[in-house]
């Protein structure tokens, strides 16, 4: 019972970070900026200050065969602390971005962060976390309906041979 907890709390903090990595970067700062105005952000110190460096992505032929080192990516990584207060416990979050983007990284992980505290988790859902979740969800449809243009279907005809 216990893991299968754990295991649920792991898949939506999962989910959230997913989301605030994939965000566009100046959507993320909309919404955090939008948060501080709604509610006063906690005072946070960085762990591991943002920072820039290179992942190897690796893929696989025709998503089933053999793993292939496809090519290197930009990473920036962040972890922070958010200040300890009465009512909140020392909390750390981490985040990991595609790109060069700083900021979008401590952001980012200043949220995670947040997320974690029960008294915070569900306003910043509904400001945050909902609204950029549903920006993916449009973004994916628009490039699947472009992508969709484009499709070709080929079909072979049978000759009346005998």
């Amino acid at each position: 019972m216990e893991s299968e907890t754990a295991g649920q709390a792991n898949a939506a903090r999962a989910a959230w970070m997913r989301v605030l990595a994939l965000a566009q970067s100046d959507a993320l700062d909309a919404a955090y900026s939008q948060l501080g105005n709604v509610a006063a952000l906690p005072g946070y110190r960085l762990l591991r200050k943002p920072e820039s460096g290179m992942a190897m992505v690796r893929a696989r032929a025709g998503g089933t065969g053999a793993q292939f080192n496809l090519g290197e990516m930009s990473v920036t990584r962040c972890a922070v602390v958010l200040d300890e207060t009465q009512d909140q416990p020392a909390t750390a979050g981490v985040a990991y971005v595609q790109g060069r983007g700083t900021r979008h990284a401590e952001q980012a992980a200043v949220l995670d962060a947040l997320l974690q505290l029960p008294a915070r988790h569900q306003r910043v859902m509904d400001i945050v976390i909902t609204p950029l979740e549903r920006a993916l969800a449009e973004r994916a449809a628009r490039q699947a309906a472009t992508a969709a243009q484009t499709r070709v279907e080929f079909f072979t005809m049978v000759r009346g041979e005998d």
